[in-house]
């Protein structure tokens, strides 16, 4: 077991690593106190998203502390994407097993500070204890979007387009990459450890976008809640989907990953509907903030069921589902 410093104690610790990544916010009140105290703008509604991340479940204990921060922070950034919100701040609570060493944890903090500089987003207080488990890392983030305009699953409505940010499946291919089941892939493994949450473009889909979500259990759920609480059904045409060199690599020689593709998560980009008239605006905004966007697919009334098909316009379909925690 590593061996513990001076370092460890909760108030030194904090002190040290933490409180640089308030990086001077005032809400945050020098991370000092019991709470932080937040100001809402005028005209603005507050969006409040929170992840937890468990090693072993979302994370192998083996990766980079700094890898394991960033995408604990990511992820919940690419909720805020997915609301058309602009990152305003962050909570962490964080529950360090007995063998996280003084300089994992330095390691862990100094990757937060990276991206918060990246994303322009401070640490505004948290909590961090000890744990006889898994390294656990809970992350409440804040955003802010004009009042009312917040994006919502809900709001897919019959004959929108289906369109997907990015590229879909590196972070799934990653992942066996990471297991060792696929061929080793540095860019897929890097997508699984280091998503790429698409804010810019999100805040630009506010007004265009009439529903939006982030693909974190694979296209397949995540596309299937967004039909449900919209009442639709939607087509999915595969030959659409946008791949990486990588991934188009990956299928080219095992077609049967198609269905990890489609199904696999830890992809976080950006999955949404739009009327057929935004075409021209959201290729514009998607541009503007340097990111793919694809139409893959169509909502229509129906079952509230998510249909693929292939090139010859046949239903495939796929045993996997998507990835459940439970």
């Amino acid at each position: 077991m590593a061996r513990r410093t001076a370092l460890s104690g909760e108030f030194a610790t904090i002190a040290k690593l933490f409180r640089p990544l308030a990086r001077g916010n005032k809400a945050a009140l020098d991370l000092g106190d019991d709470a932080a105290c937040i100001r809402p703008r005028a005209r603005y509604d507050l969006v409040v998203t929170a992840d937890a991340l468990v090693a072993g479940v979302h994370f192998f204990a083996s990766d980079p502390p700094a890898d394991i921060a960033r995408k604990a922070l990511r992820v919940n950034l690419s909720d805020l994407a997915a609301k058309g919100a602009k990152p305003i701040g962050y909570f962490l609570a964080l529950a360090r097993p007995k063998d996280m060493d003084d300089r994992a944890l330095a390691a862990f903090a100094r990757g937060l500070a990276r991206d918060g500089v990246s994303f322009d987003i401070p640490l505004l207080g948290g909590d961090t204890t000890s744990t006889p488990g898994p390294l656990t890392i809970a992350i409440t983030a804040l955003g802010e979007v004009g009042q009312g305009r917040m994006l919502r699953r809900n709001g897919a409505r019959e004959g929108d387009d289906l369109w997907l940010s990015g590229t879909l499946g590196d972070g799934a291919l990653g992942l066996l990459v990471a297991k060792g089941t696929l061929k080793p892939g540095k860019a897929l493994i890097a997508r699984y450890r280091l998503p790429q949450p698409r804010l810019a473009l999100g805040q630009k889909l506010v007004g265009l976008a009439h529903a939006a979500m982030d693909v974190s259990d694979g296209l397949a759920a995540d596309l299937g809640h967004m039909c449900a609480r919209s009442g639709l059904g939607a087509t999915v045409e595969l030959a659409r989907l946008p791949l990486s060199r990588g991934a188009a690599k990956a299928l080219a020689a095992d077609p049967g990953l198609l269905e990890t593709i489609a199904t696999g998560g830890d992809d976080y980009e950006l999955l949404f509907a739009a009327p057929r008239p935004a075409r021209a605006a959201i290729m514009r905004a998607a541009a503007a903030a340097k990111t793919q966007a694809t139409c893959i697919g169509r909502f229509a009334s129906g079952d509230s069921q998510v249909r693929f098909l292939d090139a010859a316009g046949r239903a495939q379909r796929f045993v996997r589902a998507g990835f459940t925690h439970f």
